[in-house]
């Protein structure tokens, strides 16, 4: 089911941005808390980081979580499909 397109302001590492996108406003906010999470996470262990190289590294990151999330499922569908065979 497809949501109405909703515009919505957050706060990721101390700087409000107005994001526009698809889903409910709770589940944007929390998209932006996890980034936020991650973002101050790093900023912790690495401080003398700038914002920006903060938020690349917090992408980066993020990418390579998806990226092994990806490959899981993908190992978990070729599992599932020897089973049914």
């Amino acid at each position: 089911m497809a949501h109405e397109p909703v515009k919505i302001t957050v706060e990721i590492f101390g700087e409000k941005h107005v994001v526009r996108g698809e889903g409910t406003a709770p589940y944007i906010q929390g998209l932006a808390h996890e980034v936020d999470k991650k973002m101050r996470l790093i900023a912790q262990r690495l401080p003398r980081l700038s914002v920006h190289q903060t938020a690349v590294l917090t992408a980066l990151n993020l990418a390579d979580e998806l990226a092994k999330l990806r490959e899981e499922q993908e190992t978990l569908m070729q599992l599932l499909g020897e089973k049914t065979e």
